[in-house]
């Protein structure tokens, strides 16, 4: 390989058939600073600043500057780190990445490369769906269980939108009209009343509109079904999150699935018409049972909150009437994907 290596590593020559190269091999002095970030971060309470402070501190420098958040958080996702294993490999797979290798390549010692690829269209940072996961020529320094409790304590974090200049509604970007899927926006009328109004009708008279929706009694109605969900979420979640054994027999019966699928596939190169009927249908079925195994991993291995979001969360609701307007957005954004609405029916998507 060429270019520069990622923080960690340093190249070294060798020779892959005959020809002169370079592979990455972990720098002592660099590894031993990228597992303490990994060991840190995998501890749920640790925050981004809480590991740039103690490298400051400590006077730990990367490359001769100080460690910066953003730094920090490219690193944490990068699975070139990794010793990955079969739980990382089936983790990829749940999220609707796109793993060129067999899970038997999957041994716990090489990292992986991961690619953007030309189909994902979600933020990469967030979204693994439709990302190219390769596995490297080089070996990983991370344990594959540290490595993926810091991915999906990333992926729990919640990102509050910036720059939007909210001033109407703390449900701005939130609501849309249910009959056109335009953003609702809030208008007054002489009386004093403030509403929610589709904004593709009041622009272009294109929908028939939303109905009559009054902004105070709209925001008290998500309040109380914020409210009951987040008190339903904190029920069934119970106490500290512990190890769910279901998910490694899913892995390990997914693993078997699938290697029986290439094995049925093997054999229907010259085969008769009735083993071709037999293995089409049994192949069938195997692919019934691999998509209902992927979707039982990415339920139970997916966090949803962290016990400091939580615990955040918990109290902007509990005082909800003294909290200021940019909390209650924030609120909002932590438990809401969208809202769709109109004078008949109200549909929320949760993130919990």
């Amino acid at each position: 390989m060429s270019g520069q290596a990622p923080y960690g590593f340093e190249l070294e020559p060798t020779v892959v058939e005959g020809i002169r190269t370079k592979m990455m091999a972990a720098d002592p002095v660099a590894a031993n600073h990228v597992r303490l970030m990994f060991e840190m971060y995998a501890e749920p309470e640790t925050s981004f600043g809480d590991i740039t402070r103690y490298f400051e501190e400590q006077g730990i420098k990367i490359y001769g500057k100080s460690l910066t958040r953003p730094f920090l958080s490219q690193l944490l996702r990068n699975p070139v780190y990794a010793q990955a294993d079969l739980e990382l490999y089936e983790f990829f797979k749940s999220q609707g990445a796109v793993v060129v290798n067999d899970a038997a390549d999957f041994a716990g010692t090489n990292g992986c490369y991961l690619y953007q690829g030309r189909d994902v269209k979600e933020d990469k940072d967030k979204s693994l769906k439709d990302q190219i996961l390769v596995i490297a020529p080089h070996e990983g320094f991370v344990p594959s269980d540290i490595w993926l409790r810091c991915r999906k304590k990333l992926m729990t974090n919640i990102t509050f939108q910036n720059g939007r200049k909210a001033r109407n509604t703390w449900l701005a970007g939130k609501i849309k009209c249910g009959k056109c899927g335009y953003a609702l926006k809030t208008t007054h009328n002489p009386s004093g009343y403030e509403y929610l109004r589709c904004s593709k009708r009041a622009d272009h008279k294109g929908c028939p509109g939303c109905g009559t929706l009054r902004k105070n009694e709209f925001e008290q109605f998500i309040f109380t079904a914020m409210g009951e969900k987040f008190r339903e979420f904190k029920l069934l979640r119970g106490g500290e999150e512990k190890a769910n054994p279901k998910i490694t027999a899913y892995q390990v019966e997914l693993a078997q699935v699938e290697a029986e699928i290439e094995k049925l596939l093997d054999t229907l190169t010259g085969a008769n018409a009735t083993l071709l009927a037999y293995a089409n249908k049994k192949i069938e079925d195997l692919d019934n049972r691999r998509k209902t195994l992927s979707k039982a991993i990415a339920d139970l291995s997916v966090e949803t909150l962290s016990s400091q979001q939580i615990e955040l969360l918990s109290g902007y609701l509990d005082d909800w009437e003294n909290i200021s307007f940019e909390d209650k957005r924030k609120a909002a954004d932590g438990l809401i994907s969208s809202i769709s609405a109109t004078s008949d029916y109200v549909k929320i998507e949760w993130k919990i």
